[in-house]
């Protein structure tokens, strides 16, 4: 028996069997790549099949120059068999094959993959592109993962070239692996796994159907298992055909497949792109935010296939939070993946896949917006409170967002009528400038808010903002289009020069005289004390007697909105109590300061204060004010004012006094991320501090390596027929630094520095 290490020289091919000693820093990497790389023991199965058919992916392309070949009508396919006697797995392909030197070199060598000079070779040949696509090995430790489970592999493989013996390879893990001479007589491998005793799942069907289906039921070969005459996997990536070709039933299937949900989805995406980043997607908008207890998506995130190998299923890098409703795949061919093949290294290529993915989707749902707002409308309102929230936690992305944004509004008072920014503006009143809103808990208490009388009364439109998301949302909401978003309960609001004053006045009374009224505002200051910052006569209010309002200083008026949604404690604004002057109910307290009871204006103005409270919706307790009602009812039903109890009513307390500046009681962002989805701040101001870095990346790259065209970046919108081309998106990702046009060059060169990482 021959001895020789490994790498001396090449090796000629006699008829004994031959041991080979690992050097010892491979068999120190073989070590970590069993009992470290690999999160899940079944991703050898994985990594096997992805394996086998690169092999007959290779073969494939041989037999279209080559007709001198061995087993030239062999059909290329996957077999997996078992043997539970021996309790031994075994996976065999038709493929390429290998020689002995083959052998020493692919799997004597870890890291070492014959994909590059596949490519390489193909990359001659201007018909071997499509071949190209398909190959899937880049780094050529996936073979390794076996030792994971198993305790013995050996290794039978006959090349694909005339004449050329079978050899076996043999190793436990340890120090050695052999070859030697084996009997074969079809053209390629078969990998027979002696499995360890824990590992015997491995021996039944069902179990490697599982696995296949999982992450290898796209492989453009059939697999079968068992002896079975029908594939284990589908083959054909729905995502990867051309949408022309694709029926309706077909993403319907598809979508029932993956998430479970029988209902079909409000709209779907299938893109695909062919350069400068060459990818494929097919994603889907669930009709429904209501938990499907039967769908295997436990997570947000997509799908993410590197050539129709599942690497991650649950992607949460390529679309941002605020789309992590999106349920779809995206397959792509210039992944830069991590070793193992499990993960996705954070490079340009995956934030310019990202960002043209997501610049897609907001393109589509735009149109969907303008063209078909029915379905669009039934996608936002299931998912709004996602979508909304991106216009702060994506302020680069804020102006496309707003486009897609639906509202109601005081145009018709119906709440069934949506209306987009864009609307609104092109409705705005003479003289009108900036955009108004107003905050309330529903959409009925917002249309009955007294904060609306001066806007109704000159026919300015108003926002009904009515979604606990709303609060965090206004705060990235600065402008849109040059005019600012401003709340209707701002205290110095002038609208004399905006619309049209209606000539007739809702309330027939004249305004309480000047020196009375005077005592009426003393009086509220006297009984409301440090829960009001100040009482004055309103310039707005037409049909109600008092509204509270924010000094416009005040920092973060919504602010105790999101504290009080977080469940913590907080504190009540201490707002600007206006009253009506022309009211009834005004004129009536003026008149009984002069000589009715004391207790009773007291009790009113108690009243007034709580009700002004309860319609913007910020009453921490209105059941509170029901004994002060039961006592204003009897009175006001004949029964004397000395026998009612006033005092003993609750009221609100005045609140602790704020320091001047700063958000008193402002949550984390921690605190909002939990409220809007976890993690959801922080990735914003990640993913914009990203974005700065890409950017200047892209400028670098952009004047040494210009762009290619955009007419080679192809866009299918299945949902209308259309081609369309998304020329900005496709701008933004076409910045490809020297590396990105040899990608296949840089996978396997990325392997040595991750062999010498793991060193």
């Amino acid at each position: 028996m021959k001895t020789q290490s490994h790498g001396e020289g090449k090796m000629a091919t006699d008829q004994t069997q031959q041991t080979f000693t690992f050097q010892a820093e491979i068999k120190q990497l073989l070590d970590i790549l069993v009992h470290s790389l690999y999160t899940e023991r079944e991703i050898f199965l994985r990594e096997l099949i992805s394996n086998a058919s690169d092999a007959l992916n290779r073969v494939q392309f041989e037999m279209l120059t080559n007709d001198d070949i061995t087993s030239p009508d062999a059909p290329l396919r996957i077999d997996i068999s078992f043997d539970e006697e021996a309790g031994t797995l075994t996976i065999s392909d038709t493929g390429i094959g290998m020689t002995q030197e083959d052998m020493v070199s692919n799997l004597g060598t870890i890291a070492r993959s014959g994909a590059k000079a596949f490519i390489e070779a193909m990359r001659e040949n201007q018909n071997g592109s499509a071949s190209a696509q398909d190959v899937i090995g880049q780094f050529g430790v996936g073979f390794y993962s076996v030792f994971m489970v198993a305790d013995r592999v050996r290794v039978v493989s006959k090349s694909y070239l005339p004449d050329a013996p079978a050899f076996a390879w043999e190793s436990d893990g340890g120090e050695q692996y052999t070859i030697e001479p084996a009997p074969r007589e079809e053209r390629g491998t078969d990998i027979i796994i002696t499995l360890k005793d824990e590992e015997k799942e491995f021996l039944q069907g069902y179990r490697v159907k599982q696995v296949i289906r999982a992450h290898s039921n796209y492989i453009a070969f059939p697999i079968h298992v068992d002896g079975e005459d029908e594939p284990t996997n589908k083959q054909t990536a729905i995502w990867r055909k051309d949408p022309k070709e694709v029926e309706d039933k077909e993403y319907d299937d598809f979508y029932k497949m993956m998430t479970m949900d029988f209902n079909e989805p409000a709209h779907r995406l299938h893109m695909r792109a062919d350069s400068p980043l060459q990818f494929y997607a097919l994603l889907y908008f669930p009709s429904s935010s209501e938990q499907n207890m039967l769908s295997p998506r436990r997570e947000p995130g997509l799908q993410l296939y590197a050539r129709k190998v599942l690497i991650q299923e649950y992607n949460k890098d390529i679309l941002p939070e605020y789309l992590g409703f999106v349920q779809g795949v995206v397959d792509t061919e210039d992944l830069p993946l991590s070793v193992s093949r499990e993960s996705v290294r954070a490079n340009r290529v995956m934030a310019n896949l990202s960002k043209v993915i997501t610049r897609r989707v907001l393109s589509d749902l735009k149109r969907l917006v303008n063209k078909e707002r029915d379905q669009y409308l039934k996608l936002f309102r299931a998912w709004s409170r996602f979508i909304k929230q991106g216009v702060y936690i994506a302020p680069d992305q804020s102006e496309d967002i707003m486009e897609i944004l639906l509202f109601q509004t005081t145009h018709d008072d119906d709440q069934h009528q949506f209306y987009t920014l864009a609307e609104y503006v092109e409705r705005m009143a003479e003289n009108q400038q900036d955009i108004y809103y107003i905050i309330a808990d529903d959409w009925h208490s917002a249309r009955r808010s007294p904060h609306l009388d001066a806007f109704r009364k000159r026919g300015i439109e108003v926002l009904y903002f009515t979604e606990p998301v709303d609060s965090a949302m206004v705060m990235g909401l600065t402008q849109y289009k040059d005019h600012a978003f401003r709340s209707v309960d701002e205290a110095e609001i002038d609208l004399s020069e905006i619309g049209t004053a209606q000539d007739e006045d809702e309330s027939p009374n004249d305004p309480v005289p000047a020196n009375t009224f005077g005592a009426v505002i003393e009086r509220f200051k006297a009984v409301l004390g440090e829960r009001v910052r100040d009482v004055r006569e309103s310039q707005t209010l037409s049909g109600n007697p008092a509204r509270l309002v924010s000094d416009e200083n005040a920092a973060s008026r919504n602010m105790f909105r999101l504290n009080r949604l977080l469940e913590r404690e907080y504190e009540l604004p201490v707002k600007i109590l206006e009253l009506n002057r022309r009211h009834a109910l005004v004129h009536n307290l003026s008149d009984m300061l002069e000589g009715g009871d004391q207790t009773v204006v007291d009790a009113v103005i108690e009243q007034i204060f709580e009700t002004a409270l309860l319609q913007d919706g910020i009453h921490p307790d209105p059941a509170s004010m029901a004994e002060r009602l039961y006592l204003l009812m009897q009175a006001a039903t004949g029964t004397a004012t000395g026998d009612l109890d006033f005092a003993a009513a609750p009221k609100m307390d005045a609140p602790p006094a704020a320091p001047p500046s700063g958000i008193p009681g402002m949550p984390s962002m921690e605190d909002l991320s939990a409220m809007m989805g976890e993690d959801a701040f922080a990735e914003g101001e990640d993913a914009a501090f990203a974005e700065e870095e890409l950017t200047a990346d892209e400028n670098d790259a952009t004047a040494t390596h210009p762009a290619a065209s955009i007419e080679d970046a192809e866009f299918s919108d299945v949902t209308t027929g259309e081609e369309t081309v998304d020329a900005q998106a496709t701008q933004d990702a076409t910045a490809p630094d020297t590396q990105q046009t040899e990608a296949f060059d840089e996978a396997d060169d990325a392997a040595d520095a991750d062999k010498e990482d793991i060193k």
